[in-house]
């Protein structure tokens, strides 16, 4: 298995085949402005976007359409979402007007990956919990009527989510933090070959879990066979090693260095000086 190493901010291996995304390429291809989404800069600036290393990250501000792009993308590929396939789910409108005019070109071709959203872990926690609740009260009013052993058989049984979820990542999820299960639902899903599409994967991250991230993304990438593209407002994702970023503004798509990302700039801004930002604000 090659070693990866990080040496000023970019990824090296140290075999003699360097990294190859499976997706060399993708555009939209029409000249359509009107109605949404082909309005949204992500959109309509999809144009000839070369994705020529391991990870590849759309960043913009609230609004510019990186998820609907990224949306796109994985509706296309039919990746596997938390609890389900994408083209079985509901939703995905903007993905489904795209999809005729997005155009993907293969470096080498796969079906393995894994699309994660933040709003579709919420949804699958929070539908766990409503499940085990219905189930307990269900379970709860057929105490004293039917056999306690039956009883226990059920509880087992009856959740079926939770049952799962217990089955495929080994832990009760719920006992974990918000931001220690959507970790753990990564670390699990995301393997060793396959395009994994992210979109905000920061939303339940705490800063040190970001960087958890980068460094599981990083122990992935050894093994030459996966692809990240991530759509974030983070920029501690940004700085993953080797990425390249992709900024979207109301004016086009750009590729740009991490530095003069906006988001690395009013950041590093705010950091080095917050009262100067705050006193404009009170």
């Amino acid at each position: 298995m090659p070693c990866c190493i990080v040496l000023r901010n970019e990824l090296f291996l140290t075999c003699k085949t360097p990294p190859m995304p499976f997706i060399k390429s993708f555009t939209v291809a029409t000249d359509k402005l009107q109605p949404f989404p082909f309005n949204i800069p992500a959109v309509k600036f999809a144009k000839n976007i070369v994705l020529d290393t391991p990870v590849s990250i759309f960043a913009g501000d609230n609004g510019c359409g990186k998820s609907s792009l990224l949306e796109s993308i994985a509706f296309s590929l039919n990746l596997p979402l938390i609890g389900g396939y994408i083209k079985g789910h509901l939703g995905f409108n903007a993905a489904k007007l795209i999809k005729p005019f997005l155009q993907i070109e293969w470096k080498r071709q796969t079906s393995m990956g894994f699309f994660f959203r933040a709003e579709d872990f919420s949804d699958f926690i929070n539908s766990i919990e409503r499940g085990e609740s219905r189930a307990m009260n269900d379970l709860r009013e057929l105490r004293g009527q039917v056999d306690d052993n039956v009883i226990e058989q059920m509880s087992r049984s009856m959740n079926h989510d939770l049952q799962k979820m217990r089955n495929v990542y080994g832990e009760d999820m719920q006992a974990f933090s918000h931001g220690e299960a959507c970790l753990t639902i990564l670390q699990t899903r995301i393997k060793e070959k396959g395009i994994f599409l992210l979109d905000e994967p920061e939303a339940a991250l705490s800063p040190l879990k970001q960087l958890s991230l980068i460094a599981f993304i990083l122990e992935v990438l050894k093994t030459n066979n996966a692809q990240f593209i991530i759509a974030t407002h983070s920029p501690i994702l940004m700085g993953i090693p080797g990425a390249t970023l992709f900024e979207v503004q109301e004016t086009g798509m750009q590729r740009v260095a991490y530095k003069e990302t906006d988001h690395y700039r009013i950041t590093r801004r705010f950091l080095d000086d917050p009262e100067s930002y705050l006193r404009h604000l009170v």
